[in-house]
């Protein structure tokens, strides 16, 4: 088990399931790491991005229903494995 996610997991064992759960990542303005992100979630979440003041990165906000902590923590997983990616 990995135990970069062990706190994450107790505090994500108190939602309800289903839920709806947002995620949110920054990353340099690169318009290949948004894509890969996006490849990372199903085609139903919904997926916002906003640039940052001076241009120099972006902001994306990913809303998708998740049916278990596990689920959820698979997103992170798989988000971390694209470099240079901030999870917030």
């Amino acid at each position: 088990m990995d135990d970069r996610f062990e706190k994450l997991r107790e505090l994500l064992e108190n939602l309800n399931y289903p839920s709806v759960y947002m995620y949110k990542f920054i990353v340099k303005q690169d318009p290949n790491k948004v894509a890969e992100i996006k490849k990372c979630f199903n085609e139903s979440a919904e997926i916002t991005t906003k640039p940052s003041k001076n241009g120099n990165y972006i902001s994306v906000s990913v809303k998708e229903m998740m049916l278990n902590s596990e689920a959820i923590i698979e997103r992170y997983k798989a988000v971390g494995q694209i470099d240079n990616v901030i999870t917030l």
